[in-house]
């Protein structure tokens, strides 16, 4: 009854059934005990309370059943009562709370601790934050991750960046790994900041300590190095992740290159792609075509058309617009016999070029070539108009 008089929040009904309890003593204790299922009653309504804010109706219902077990509370009961206060703000009763846990002689695990220094951190009491983390350590409760980011992610809502940063490296130390949480909470936090810089290389020194775990998208750290247009340093990043084998999801490498187009650092986008194709990192068509269109208008069309051998090795086929940027760029270099290679291969793939790409391969043939190539052209575009 009780358990579904507290999750349909009818707690007038609920506070009746458990001054009823108070009143009259389950007929299942024996002798001078009381009944084993007491306090998993009451855990479950105090839990309810907490959780829509009723502390006083909780407290009331804390002491009642104080009254009614034998010896003392568990560690949950506590628990819930202090991360109570701690949700609806009342930092104050959650330390008296715990205070009066301490004099009751029951023991705080490590969520209880958890829970106060966040709380601490929510209020800016750094130093006390500190405090409780090391009476942790006395009282034999171990740390765990959650203890660490708590601890950090109040240091940098404080924006003690250096302070939060120095607990990373201290859980390093004890043996910790960074979970994903943990990289969230350093990495975009100070991307948000404006320090990608100093993101990136910590992010580095975490990678090369094998302490970065698997599958971690450093996207954020990239988008803010370009945003803060420090390309340079960007590349210089991104490279390292490659060099240590690091798997990058292909959005971190585009980003990069669209950032560096923008900025016309043509050939570093150039010789980045041919790397990430190398390794197997496979961008999306938009990017890998603006690049072959900034190449070809370099009058570099012949790199850009290695560019599209070494993609189509890896599974990224060349499409309508590929082909229209390669053969506008032989043909506005002159490269006659090159351009139509590319539309053979075109015209063998399937597809069909625009008027526009049409006229300017017709122009761009040879006298002698001329008629055959304009005739397998048009007879391809005019099967498409059919």
């Amino acid at each position: 009854m009780v358990r579904t008089l507290a999750i349909t929040d009818r707690f007038h009904d609920l506070n009746s059934v458990l001054e009823g309890m108070v009143s009259n003593p389950c007929p299942c204790s024996d002798g001078i005990f009381s009944c084993h299922r007491t306090e998993a009653i009451f855990r479950f309504a105090i839990n309810a309370y907490c959780r829509v804010g009723r502390l006083d109706d909780a407290l009331v219902a804390f002491g009642n059943m104080r009254k009614l077990i034998d010896g003392k509370p568990s560690v949950i009961l506590y628990n819930i009562m202090i991360n109570g206060f701690v949700r609806y703000a009342k930092h104050d009763k959650a330390l008296t709370f715990y205070d009066k846990m301490v004099k009751d002689r029951v023991t705080p695990d490590v969520y209880t601790f958890n829970t106060l220094i966040s709380s601490y951190c929510r209020n800016s009491q750094f130093g006390s934050a500190l405090e409780l983390f090391k009476e942790m350590k006395v009282k034999g409760c171990n740390p765990n991750v959650v203890s660490f980011n708590t601890l950090i992610r109040g240091f940098f809502r404080g924006k003690k960046f250096k302070e939060g940063i120095e607990m990373a490296y201290e859980m390093l130390d004890l043996g910790f790994q960074f979970s994903d949480v943990t990289c969230e909470i350093l990495f975009v936090g100070l991307c948000r900041e404006n320090r990608a810089l100093e993101a990136s290389n910590l992010y580095v020194d975490i990678l090369r300590k094998d302490a970065i775990p698997d599958g971690y998208d450093c996207l954020h750290i990239v988008q803010g190095l370009c945003l803060e247009r420090k390309m340079n340093k960007a590349l210089e990043f991104v490279g390292e992740l490659l060099e240590k084998g690091k798997i990058l999801n292909p959005v971190i490498c585009t980003t990069l290159i669209d950032s560096l187009l923008n900025l016309g650092k043509v050939e570093d986008a150039f010789v980045l792609m041919e790397r990430m194709l190398k390794l197997g990192v496979v961008p999306d068509s938009v990017t890998y075509n603006c690049v072959l269109r900034e190449m070809c208008g370099l009058r570099r069309t012949m790199d850009a058309n290695t560019l599209r051998l070494l993609a189509s090795s890896k599974n990224l086929d060349p499409d309508g617009m590929t082909y229209n940027i390669l053969v506008s760029g032989f043909s506005r270099e002159g490269r006659k016999e090159e351009g139509e290679g590319i539309v053979e291969k075109m015209l063998d793939d399937g597809y069909i070029p625009d008027l526009a790409t049409y006229n300017r391969l017709v122009s761009g043939l040879s006298n002698q070539n001329k008629s055959v190539k304009s005739k397998q052209v048009s007879e391809g575009m005019l099967k498409t108009l059919r």
